[in-house]
């Protein structure tokens, strides 16, 4: 089924054609969730990774409120149900240096750490009419930073640090945000999970 122009897809159905690091991304549904959507200049207001623990597909994710964690895909898919999208990981293999298990094991390492809302607040203020025209655009993503990663954050460092190549190469990944993520040529659009 298609609406909005995504394909709905049960997750019983599909379960098998979700790799470990697919990365998921999160369409909002309210007003914080609307206004972060119209920031980023696109519908996704939070990524996360679809991990594989054994048989159970997990999504990995720092969340606000919540911090790092690993919750069942089936638990999210029930809360979101339509609103969750799957975006291939390296399509076509592409970039034959990617380290896929190394991405995921980077993803899996951030369950427990605290979320970035210094972070977001940061990426946010860059998208205030005056401070657009007073600060340059952040590509270092060697400065080092202490704070904990947000959501579209933690998934641009698993591929960058544990996986070998930047999702998004001329943007730091303390700024990268769900869109981003969306328009980088390293993810691929699959099909939006409805149901379980």
């Amino acid at each position: 089924m298609e609406t909005d122009g995504h394909t709905l897809m049960n997750l019983s159905r599909v379960v098998s054609m979700i790799d470990d690091g697919d990365l998921l991304l999160f369409r909002g549904r309210g007003f914080v969730s609307r206004l972060i959507g119209i920031a980023g200049r696109s519908d996704y207001t939070h990524a996360a990774r679809a991990v594989w623990w054994g048989d159970t597909l997990f999504c990995c994710e720092v969340r606000e409120l919540k911090g790092g964690r690993a919750v069942t895909l089936e638990s999210q898919v029930r809360r979101f149900s339509g609103l969750i999208d799957v975006f291939e990981t390296n399509p076509s293999n592409r970039w034959r240096e990617y380290d896929r298990q190394g991405a995921v094991r980077t993803m899996r390492r951030l369950a427990g750490c605290d979320y970035g809302y210094l972070g977001v607040a940061k990426a946010a203020l860059r998208h205030l009419p005056l401070w657009r025209c007073l600060i340059r655009p952040d590509m270092n993503d060697r400065r080092w930073t202490s704070q904990p990663p947000f959501c579209s954050q933690a998934c641009a460092m698993a591929d960058r640090i544990g996986g070998g190549v930047d999702p998004v190469p001329h943007l730091a990944d303390r700024v990268t945000e769900p869109a981003d993520l969306a328009r980088s040529p390293f993810y691929r659009y699959r099909f939006a999970l409805a149901g379980v």
